[in-house]
């Protein structure tokens, strides 16, 4: 779609997902065994259609560039075709991205070179499945300035949402960012109608509208608090209900949020669910990533004649699992899990090695951690606490490289 440009903005700090954000932008986490959390925006770009994509980051985007650099080069610039990086240029002043609006603010110069109608403006860190193409084709027909995906929420979560009330021809009618009280459906008072995050502009409209936020002194330069609001009072703004029609996916449904650490790991394990609620395992739909070339997944006995099982689980490539057990867990490639230790409910990342006689349970142990024999972890949270950090729902989590006194 020559006529279509996105940006995806993937610069946020993260804090709330720490430790496993202190050395890794949010979109560049491990998900799901083998993949970055980013690759899922993509991946719906991909089979969307679009194809002009802009990746607008900042916060220690090092592992995220290269991740991009190494699964997605796929596409052809002489078509017109690319994933392009953009950092921070300071090209409105002496300042870094201070909200999601002036991040693509400061690259109008970006959008105007495009010669793009419409822009798709998406987050590079939820967990989702979406065909873009009828919510930009819906946009088109109905003459919108802004097009807003949404789904629909109970009303005890929406507080954490952007909110929005429609006509009975979905126009929106009001919006708020985060309310104590959200608004509920009409025909529905446990429910209230939430922003997914996911715009689309018309070009024209939203270089108006950021223009004229970044006038306003008083401005967070957010989407949702400043441009929103402002654009529902002057301009057509329509919602797109996310699960109806949906292109190639309608029977995915499912869009989360990882930004805790009590989400993320949900989110994970949904994947281990009998029927997951989102299905990996699509074959028109298949999620791209970067992986290395890896030797098959095993399980071996040990010199003692354990046998190395799984029950339930994701085991990536490289993993090598020899006299021990895993059960309800996810392991990212190259982990070593040895005799006699026991996972359960767990998210291991790349090249973690699990010594002898390790019980790990709910937790999540980051990149290159070596687990010394004997090791428990996730049993004793008074213990742990006094070395990891520990979620609201007692999940534990290990950083990256950590070394074990």
């Amino acid at each position: 779609m020559l006529d279509t440009l996105t940006v995806v903005l993937a610069g946020g700090m993260g804090s709330r997902l720490s430790p496993l954000t202190d050395n890794r932008a949010k979109p560049a986490v491990p998900f799901g065994g083998k993949y970055r959390i980013i690759d899922f925006t993509l991946t719906n770009c991909l089979h969307s259609g679009l194809r002009r994509i802009l990746v607008l980051t900042q916060y220690k985007s090092h592992s995220l560039q290269k991740h991009l650099r190494d699964g997605w080069s796929v596409f052809n610039p002489e078509l017109g075709e690319y994933v392009t990086v953009v950092p921070p240029q300071m090209r409105k002043g002496d300042k870094w991205y201070s909200g999601t609006a002036d991040a693509i603010y400061q690259n109008l110069w970006l959008l105007s070179r495009s010669e793009a109608e419409y822009v798709v403006v998406l987050s590079g860190d939820h967990i989702y499945r979406m065909d873009y193409d009828p919510m930009l084709q819906r946009h088109k027909k109905t003459g919108a300035d802004l097009t807003i995906a949404c789904m629909e929420v109970p009303i005890k979560e929406a507080t954490e949402f952007g909110v929005m009330a429609i006509d009975d021809k979905s126009k929106i009618v009001a919006f708020e960012e985060k309310p104590s009280k959200p608004a509920s459906l009409p025909d529905n008072p446990e429910r209230s109608l939430a922003s997914m995050g996911i715009y689309i502009f018309t070009t024209e409209a939203l270089i108006n509208a950021l223009e004229k936020d970044a006038e306003n002194p008083d401005s967070s330069n957010d989407f949702g608090k400043n441009i929103i609001p402002d654009l529902i009072n002057q301009n057509k703004v329509f919602a797109h209900k996310f699960g109806g029609d949906s292109g190639r996916v309608t029977k995915d449904a499912y869009w989360r949020d990882v930004g805790t650490i009590d989400s993320f790991y949900q989110a994970n394990m949904d994947l281990l669910e009998p029927v997951p609620p989102m299905d990996l395992y699509q074959r028109d739909w298949a999620i791209r990533t970067y992986e290395p070339q890896l030797p098959p997944a095993r399980t071996t006995s040990s010199a003692t004649g354990n046998e190395g099982i799984f029950i339930n689980s994701l085991i990536s490539s490289g993993v090598i699992i020899s006299g021990g057990s895993v059960q309800n867990s996810v392991l990212s490639s190259n982990v070593r899990v040895n005799d006699g230790a026991t996972i359960a409910d767990s998210i291991l990342f790349d090249h973690v090695e699990v010594g002898e006689n390790c019980q790990l349970k709910n937790c999540i142990i980051d990149k290159h951690v070596k687990i010394p024999n004997g090791t428990k972890i996730g049993l004793n949270p008074v213990e742990d606490a006094k070395h990891f950090t520990i979620s609201e729902k007692g999940i534990v989590v290990v950083p990256e490289s950590y070394v074990f006194d």
